[in-house]
């Protein structure tokens, strides 16, 4: 593969490595060096590109993505599925968890089995994440109650069989029945466990092994000043990472700094969340076969439930700098590092040698100017 280097750029490699304010970065399908300008030499045939006034960061990695762009991962198509992780790269999205909703067992099956195709097609897919249907009625949100039930852990196996044992991040709630059962299967096989849509009070938790907790205060038990909620175990729990959808819409901007005061940057994985509707006009769309109506960048259910997000990510990136006063490293951190090191993902979420060239080129505003994943780019 031909060999590029970026010069002039102003770099976050990811993780607690300090910024480089004028560097470079070589690379082909991996990055090969990078560095400040101070140490680089040119070499013959490779191309060169001059990145003065930009920003380069580590691709982002969405774990919490149930479609977008017209696009549902419930539809199991896996030609979609590979469109879509190309539409992704636009928002700087360079890896992600396709995220399945609550549904029969045969549509959860057939959209695995899609997901499966499409990464051995090329899709982005570095994981799965089952988001129901182990999960509490009374906490549905727009997961539809019908198929909720506690964890049936044959039905489990049998769905990490299909889509090529990808799941790396379920989400259910570890007040049901056969909870701690599914725990141990999970953490056996290397699969996070992620309280959500869940009822639980504390002490129901206390003995739980989550150690993640999806799209923080929604579809969740809150915080009471009696009692401190999934939400609140979430927060003062050390070492559970908390998932958050910094859209302005799903969390009050004061809510997501009181998540950032206490958690910390290192504690924080920002998600999308967003179903089809994301990238697309006003009007009316399906999650998980339920009928959505998307009005002004707010997707909801007839009853008027939030319905999943149509944010993308590098307006996450732009909106908790804008709602917590982050440094630019710590969005970083949050958009990439984060999961990359809680998933095991280990050539992605840093801009070091040997690491898979996953990056993004960014404009003084934060806005996404070109994306580049494993060397190869998607200009917008």
């Amino acid at each position: 593969m031909e060999q590029k280097v970026v010069i002039n750029a102003e770099i976050y490699p990811g993780g607690k490595t300090e910024a480089i304010k004028q560097g470079y970065m070589r690379f082909s399908e991996r990055i090969i060096e990078v560095g400040p300008m101070s140490k680089y030499k040119e070499q013959e045939a490779e191309t060169v590109i001059d990145a003065s006034g930009s920003l380069l960061i580590p691709g982002m990695i969405d774990i919490h993505i149930h479609g977008g762009h017209g696009i549902d991962f419930m539809d199991a198509d896996p030609e979609s599925n590979v469109k879509l992780s190309e539409k992704l790269m636009g928002e700087g999205v360079t890896s992600f968890f396709a995220t399945t909703m609550t549904q029969t067992y045969e549509n959860i099956t057939k959209a695995m089995e899609a997901i499966k195709t499409a990464k051995e097609m090329g899709a982005h897919i570095e994981g799965v994440h089952l988001e129901g249907p182990f999960i509490n009625p009374i906490k549905a949100g727009a997961q539809d109650p019908q198929y909720m039930g506690p964890a049936d852990i044959e039905t489990f196996l049998k769905w990490h069989e299909a889509c090529g044992e990808q799941i790396k991040l379920v989400t259910y709630a570890p007040e049901l029945e056969k909870a701690r059962e599914f725990e141990q299967v999970m953490i056996e096989r290397g699969i996070v466990p992620s309280v959500g849509h869940s009822d639980a009070v504390r002490a129901e938790l206390l003995d739980s092994a989550a150690s993640h907790a999806t799209h923080l205060y929604n579809g969740m038990r809150g915080l009471h000043h009696r009692e401190a909620g999934v939400a609140g175990h979430a927060l003062i729990t050390d070492g559970l990472q908390v998932e958050m959808i910094a859209d302005g819409v799903h969390i009050h901007p004061d809510m997501i700094k009181l998540a950032y005061l206490v958690k910390g940057a290192e504690g924080i994985t920002l998600i999308s969340d967003a179903m089809m509707a994301k990238g697309m006009e006003n009007g009316d769309y399906e999650l998980g076969g339920q009928k959505v109506i998307m009005v002004d960048g707010e997707a909801r259910l007839e009853n008027g439930s939030l319905a999943g997000s149509v944010l993308t990510m590098d307006l996450a990136f732009r909106n908790i700098m804008e709602f917590t006063g982050c440094s630019i490293a710590e969005a970083v951190q949050m958009t990439s590092s984060n999961q990359a090191r809680e998933f095991g993902l280990t050539q992605k979420g840093l801009l070091e040698a040997g690491k898979d060239a996953d990056f993004v080129l960014m404009n003084p505003q934060f806005e996404v100017e070109n994306t580049y994943r494993l060397g190869k780019n998607f200009k917008k």
